[in-house]
């Protein structure tokens, strides 16, 4: 039974079968009719003439790539078109009018063939008679196409017609032309299934669908291994996609959020870009799928297939080695170049490598060389760096300290089984809070002011205490909006404040000893709140199991104050104290002493 296969072919290669007669194409019923726009085909001519260009300047570039063209061989010797005819149909048309010059060169057109109007269309399109084109919708569309070519020839000389019909008809197949990606269906496959597939909701097929056929097809050919190397490559793809369908392992790797299917695409694209093929890639949707097809003509599938495995595997050595893990990942999600750092990783032994990856770390979260710093220098340069970082103005700069805090925090816990999770870092938006709110940022609408003192009662009536203070904040809440006056407000703010040890005025704290890591969610639901009402939450969020980061967690804790005299709410010492673990944390994270339990 014969299997799917995937393979470039140029258009010349298209026009006549095996056996010397016009290529024969049957467009079915549940394919719509010819619907392409001026705009499309002349987008085609544009694309095609700027291959042209460049194939004789400097790039040299090669051939130009159409979209696939999906196919299913026929009991008459034709092909059933399931997806691809407007390009098909496009080509013809081209063909048609430009009919003396491809006598001229000896060439023929294929033919195209129609389950609806076939009697009426096929005729047409040998002759298409631009009067007719209102008696049906697809002869409008044809005509419409026609004349989208004659005025974009009209715009360029003669020598024109001659020069893009020669390199769309190219017959040297290394030499430059234009190709489509021949995707043709298996025996067993049902064509009007991947014709909705394909079709309904606008589903292309992608870069590595494309691969796979291309593996499996070539793996077929090598000799009297060939099934199972098939059966090998076909199964190990499973277990490579299902890995990489894990989102604490993808956003690991990857910064992409949403992405659900197709994830392996990402590793062909990372290998192709590793193999030098980024400029090629830039402007070609399949261009991935290209890059494979070249090696492909060299080398065995099996060889090919190892290489891409072999990446993989050391994504997956460095996800599974837990420093490796938080330091690469922290870098990724700064977006460092993820090739740049297996580049690295294959020139040093292990330990060099987490030194370099360090040296990384430091120069893009505090600036400069790392290395020759002894221990003073390197807290010098550490607090130096905290100790110029402002909200508002360093945002960025501060969410990457913050970062880098919780995971060098949990890197120091050898025994500790917890880790970073990137998935859920990466999947929500995260805010640098404000572990005691800014005095300047009190509420000043009337809506705020009610929404921040609930927040003050629901801790409160939790804690069954201070039945007064409760009493004249249900009534403030309970005011008409008119009758809700600033002095009462603030007296009655005033009064909070003092409960809660937060009526102290101080200057304005924008330091990173004053910030922490918090989702976007949590941190604007209840935006200034005080100190206690702010632990209240953040401690309920982790009893349910969402995602806190561990230092946000011991801030609230108070784990990291060497005095817990009030836990209700956060002084200056306990600022210092929370500000010198930070330096002292990241001191011991690029010093590296982990020997024992790398």
């Amino acid at each position: 039974m014969k299997d799917s296969s995937i393979c470039l072919r140029s258009i010349n290669s298209l026009l006549k079968d095996e056996q010397g007669r016009p290529t024969r194409f049957w467009i079915p019923a549940y394919q719509r009719g010819y619907r392409w726009a001026p705009l499309q085909v002349t987008q085609l001519l544009d694309d095609v003439w700027d291959f042209i260009q460049d194939s004789e300047g400097w790039k040299r570039q090669t051939y130009y790539c159409l979209q696939p063209i999906v196919l299913k061989t026929r009991s008459a010797g034709d092909y059933e078109v399931v997806d691809g005819q407007q390009r098909l149909t496009t080509i013809y048309i081209l063909l048609t009018y430009l009919k003396p010059m491809v006598d001229m060169l000896d060439k023929t057109r294929f033919q195209i063939s129609f389950e609806t109007r076939g009697d009426a269309n096929e005729p047409f399109l040998e002759h298409i008679d631009l009067s007719r084109a209102d008696e049906n919708v697809d002869f409008f569309h044809i005509c419409e196409a026609k004349k989208a070519i004659e005025a974009w020839f009209s715009k360029r000389d003669g020598s024109h017609k001659l020069k893009l019909l020669q390199h769309f008809l190219n017959d040297d197949e290394a030499g430059r032309n234009v190709k489509v990606i021949w995707f043709e269906l298996a025996e067993y496959d049902d064509p009007v299934a991947a014709f909705t597939r394909l079709n309904v909701g606008k589903i292309p097929l992608t870069n590595d669908e494309l691969i796979r056929a291309l593996f499996l097809r070539r793996a077929s050919r090598d000799g009297a291994d060939a099934g199972a190397h098939q059966l090998q490559i076909a199964h190990e793809w499973d277990q490579l996609e299902k890995a990489l369908q894990s989102d604490a392992f993808w956003y690991f790797l990857s910064n992409e959020r949403g992405l659900r299917q197709n994830r392996i695409g990402f590793l062909f694209d990372f290998v192709a870009r590793l193999n030098g093929m980024s400029e090629q890639l830039k402007n070609d949707a399949y261009g991935v799928f290209h890059a494979f097809s070249e090696r492909l003509k060299k080398e065995t599938a099996i060889a090919e297939w190892l290489s891409v495995k072999q990446v993989f595997m050391a994504l997956e050595e460095w996800y599974e080695n837990r420093v490796l893990y938080h330091i690469v990942g922290f870098l990724i999600q700064q977006r460092v170049d993820l090739g740049e750092l297996l580049d690295l990783s294959g020139s040093m032994t292990k330990w060099d490598f987490e030194r370099e990856l360090r040296e990384k770390v430091f120069a893009h979260v505090i600036g400069g060389p790392l290395q020759g710093l002894n221990d003073d220098e390197l807290r010098e340069r550490i607090s130096e760096k905290l100790d110029n970082l402002e909200y508002g103005q360093d945002s960025h700069k501060i969410r990457s300290v913050l970062l880098l805090f919780n995971v060098a925090t949990l890197i120091e816990s050898p025994r500790s089984n917890l880790r970073f999770q990137f998935d859920s870092f990466k999947k929500e938006n995260w805010d640098i809070e404000h572990i005691r709110s800014v005095v300047t940022r009190r509420p000043d609408r009337h809506n705020e002011r009610v929404g921040w003192l609930n927040h003050c009662l629901g801790y409160l009536r939790t804690q069954e205490t201070e039945e007064d203070l409760r009493k004249e904040i249900e009534s403030f809440i309970g005011l008409p909006q008119r009758e809700a006056l600033d002095t009462i407000f603030e007296q009655l703010y005033l009064r909070v404040l003092n409960y809660f040890n937060e009526a102290d005025i101080e200057e304005t704290d924008n330091g990173i000893s004053n910030l922490t890591l918090l989702d976007q969610a949590t941190n604007r639901s209840y935006k200034n709140a005080v100190f206690a009402v702010k632990r209240q939450q953040l401690l309920s969020l982790d009893q349910s199991g969402i995602f806190v980061p561990l230092c946000t967690r011991n801030v609230f804790l108070k784990c990291y104050s060497p005095q817990v005299d009030n836990v209700m709410f956060w002084s200056k010492n306990d600022r210092a104290a929370y500000g010198n673990v930070i330096i002292a944390t990241l001191v011991r994270f690029f010093k590296g002493n982990w020997e024992e339990y790398v």
